[in-house]
């Protein structure tokens, strides 16, 4: 695997930001990792971060770099800050630059496959909203979906002040998120009722997670939609990086990638 610390201007946000992306090596020399040979353009990745962390983050508390590996895919991995992938109402545009600018920097750089099926996105806490965000609102563009003990509702923050979400204000302004589509639950209800492509859902997260019962909800909804979605909650785990390093392996192997009908 290579790996790849970018530093680029963004036209939409004005500012200069960074990408850490892993990419599949033709080489079979690695000492103690296993490669897959992998040519033409990849299957990809896009792997987000949660509310404190930034793009350098799965790398230092994972080891997503090996576990990849084997199975010819590059993992994009962007900085956006405390944003939730939002358009800031006091901030930048990090929606905008998430789903519209970023996938085509990340081709314009890397040889990065552009097909549907060959596209999927990750995260955990607010990266998991993220990643939903991203497939319910571009499903034509997403196959796959994870959140990994995801805040998958985020119409009550503002409600519940004993949760750490300073930034809620800057992010939402004052406004009526229910009822959006910042709202995962409305978007989950608008896929299943308008769209003929719907991409899978991959959903955990642990019972002592402070984002449980919100994980529950987002899953009930599920259960009762036409998605094609994977849900398991973990007894007695919580908001820790030993149970994300031990789920995105899960999410791995759950993806659709085109080779894996060849291993």
């Amino acid at each position: 695997m290579a790996l790849l610390k970018c530093d680029f201007f963004s036209e939409v946000l004005g500012i200069n930001t960074t990408m850490t992306v892993i990419l599949p090596q033709q080489t079979t020399n690695q000492i103690g990792v296993k490669t897959a040979q992998s040519t033409g353009l990849h299957p990809t990745l896009f792997l987000l971060h949660g509310l404190s962390d930034d793009d350098s983050i799965w790398l230092r508390r994972t080891s997503i770099e090996r576990y990849v590996s084997e199975l010819g895919l590059a993992v994009v991995m962007p900085q956006v800050h405390r944003s939730f992938y939002t358009d800031m109402e006091y901030g930048q545009r990090y929606w905008t630059f998430i789903s519209e600018e970023l996938p085509a920097v990340a081709r314009s750089f890397f040889p990065l496959s552009h097909k549907r099926e060959e596209n999927y996105v990750a995260g955990l806490s607010m990266g998991g909203y993220g990643a939903f965000k991203l497939a319910l609102r571009k499903p034509e563009v997403f196959a796959a979906a994870a959140s990994l003990s995801g805040a998958v509702d985020v119409t009550t923050f503002a409600e519940r002040s004993a949760e750490p979400y300073h930034d809620y204000s800057l992010i939402f302004g004052d406004r009526q998120v229910a009822g959006t589509e910042d709202d995962l639950l409305y978007l989950l209800k608008k896929v299943d009722q308008e769209q003929l492509v719907k991409p899978k859902l991959f959903q955990v997260c642990g019972t002592d997670d402070h984002l449980y019962e919100d994980n529950q909800r987002f899953a009930s909804l599920c259960k009762a939609s036409s998605f094609d979605h994977f849900y398991e909650e973990d007894p007695g785990r919580g908001h820790t990086w030993d149970y994300w390093d031990e789920r995105i392996q899960d999410v791995l192997k759950w993806l659709p990638l085109p080779r894996k009908g060849n291993e």
